[in-house]
């Protein structure tokens, strides 16, 4: 998307029962991530624009914009894809652990003896077990996030009952 943070945005009406915005910030890239997560269709449609009158009243300013729409879309990114940052993360964690537990056996080894990197092993043991820790945490995430999608689901059939409900009562 050229302009992936402009207000704009039209859906279908099946989309716009689907999504289900969270943020408070902004919409804007929260809707975009949602919309990949559920496969729906986006294009990008260019719409001509009347030039800025008037500063933005939702951003103070560049940085303060820059760190919530960051914040949104690792929040989202995270509410949609746990598994895969959480066993990233952790296995960049474990990784780090074993290979700073080799440079210790390395030094044992060469060394005959721990003198002076105990500490070496102690910071593997640590980076191991937090790194299997936040692998786990990523199974339970990804278990929350298939209950999220069943949630989800049911609010968008409870929404579409409602919808025929009002236009059945229109009649």
């Amino acid at each position: 998307m050229p302009d992936a943070t402009s207000g704009f945005r039209a859906l279908t009406r099946d989309a716009a029962l689907r999504t289900l915005i969270l943020s408070k910030y902004s919409y804007t890239l929260e809707s975009l991530i949602q919309a990949g997560a559920s496969q729906m269709a986006i294009t990008y449609v260019p719409v001509r624009t009347n030039p800025q009158t008037r500063p933005s009243r939702l951003m103070r300013s560049l940085p303060e914009y820059l760190t919530q729409s960051s914040i949104i879309i690792l929040r989202t990114y995270g509410l949609y894809r746990p598994l895969r940052i959480f066993m990233s993360l952790g296995i960049v964690m474990i990784t780090a652990g074993v290979l700073i537990g080799l440079r210790f056996l390395y030094f044992f080894i060469t060394r005959a003896g721990a003198a002076g990197n105990l500490q070496s092993l102690i910071l593997a043991a640590i980076l191991s077990i937090v790194g299997f820790q936040v692998c786990l945490i990523g199974l339970v995430a990804d278990l929350i996030r298939f209950n999220r999608k069943i949630m989800e689901e049911t609010l968008y059939r409870i929404r579409s009952l409602e919808l025929e409900w009002e236009q059945e009562k229109r009649k």
